[in-house]
């Protein structure tokens, strides 16, 4: 992880560069309380005193720090100077920042992504009052931009881990459709998942209490919701969503079976179709996938199919980054609903890596959903994970 931390360092400086801001401050305090969520990129550990990580377009890298973390910096590699104090930031912040005379300093506020509006208010209050007296003051800009590329931009490295996280659930998969069978109940199938974690030494990609999110039948409640009691049917469909978090990096896919009832030789029509459309959909939106195009254009494509063959709409997104969490970077596949902000129109570039799972619901069967995780390329776009394009079919 700490080559991964030199290497997303220096992204940065070019980031910073493209989008012509002088430099990017980064400041945190008592971070093990709920730190920075930019922090594990540039960082990759809690900071306990009033922290300063400056980054330049220029290619300074200066950590001030309290006096105990300036060792564990150091070791770090990432930042070519380190300053430490006992008593106060104020005096080594106010005099690196003045030094340097950016004409812009951006910090980690924003209104469209989560995951750039690290800076909590109090804070912010703080480093104003250190900022007060001095044009510096004038010169705060929202990091927003340079937070979005260098999480939504992999690294080849970046990528390889993420592939080792999605080929470890591909057999967590595999092992748990061996083991499915009627009556075992959604709790029963989520204890079978979450011990596998144990054997593969991973982390589930998302709260414990549900992942997986395990939906036997018709009857039981989608979304992010805990396994129940209910138990798997024949006649009924089984969607299960879940991913692992490995060596710090997630996966994030969905799968689905249908369990026979006796005297069947195939699943409903109903549920064939269904499945068809969700399949044709994914497809479609990955094969238009490719650097230059808005989010929302690659959610048209999904939804578009669905409400043509169904007549109803799916209530999500089409798709988001996928990373060191599991909804991870700033552009959603998703249309221009207000909940999503801006995001659905940031633009694909190579490097990014995106779930796909359009999703539909069949009254008298279940969820019908499969997600897939997708690397956008220079020329467009291939599958990380092994798509799933049969419905798998159990036996009673």
């Amino acid at each position: 992880m700490q080559n991964l931390v030199q290497e997303k360092v220096n992204q940065a400086i070019s980031i910073l560069s493209e989008y012509h801001i002088d430099a990017w401050l980064t400041f945190v305090r008592e971070t093990s309380s709920g730190g920075d969520p930019v922090l594990p990129l540039i960082y990759g550990h809690d900071l306990t005193w009033q922290s300063a990580l400056i980054i330049t377009r220029s290619g300074e890298r200066i950590a001030i720090v309290g006096e105990f973390e300036a060792e564990t910096v150091r070791r770090i590699g990432a930042y070519n100077q380190v300053i430490p104090y006992d008593q106060s930031i104020r005096a080594p912040l106010l005099e690196s920042l003045s030094k340097l005379n950016p004409n812009q300093i951006a910090i980690n506020y924003s209104k469209n992504d989560v995951l750039a509006d690290g800076l909590p208010f109090g804070l912010y209050q703080v480093l104003m009052g250190y900022l007060s007296g001095s044009q510096l003051a004038d010169r705060i800009v929202s990091a927003e931009n340079v937070i979005a590329a260098l999480r939504s931009r992999k690294s080849p490295a970046e990528i390889a881990l993420i592939k080792e996280a999605i080929q470890t659930t591909a057999i967590i998969y595999r092992d748990t459709f061996d083991y499915a069978k009627p009556g075992m109940s959604e709790k029963q199938l989520a204890d079978f998942m979450q011990s596998q974690l144990d054997i593969h030494r991973v982390e589930p990609a998302w709260e414990m209490e549900h992942c997986p999110i395990v939906n036997a039948g018709a009857q039981s409640a989608f979304g992010h919701v805990s396994p129940t009691d209910m138990t798997i049917k024949p006649g009924q469909l089984l969607h299960i969503d879940f991913g692992v978090k490995q060596a710090g990096y997630c996966s994030d896919i969905q799968r689905l079976a249908y369990f026979l009832t006796p005297g069947e030789d195939g699943p409903p029509q109903a549920v064939q179709q269904g499945f068809n459309t969700i399949v044709h959909a994914i497809q479609a939106s990955v094969w238009a996938m490719k650097p230059g195009l808005p989010g929302k254009e690659i959610d048209k494509i999904a939804r578009d199919i669905v409400v043509h063959d169904t007549g109803r709409e799916y209530m999500h997104a089409t798709g988001h980054h996928l990373g060191r969490l599991a909804h991870d970077g700033a552009g959603v596949l998703g249309p221009e609903w207000e909940k999503y902000g801006e995001t659905p129109n940031y633009i694909l570039e190579a490097g990014h890596v995106y779930t796909v799972e359009p999703s539909l619901v069949l009254e008298d069967y279940g969820m019908i959903a499969i997600e897939e995780n997708i690397l956008v390329t220079p020329d467009g776009a291939e599958f990380l994970s092994d798509p799933q394009t049969e419905l798998i079919v159990k036996l009673l």
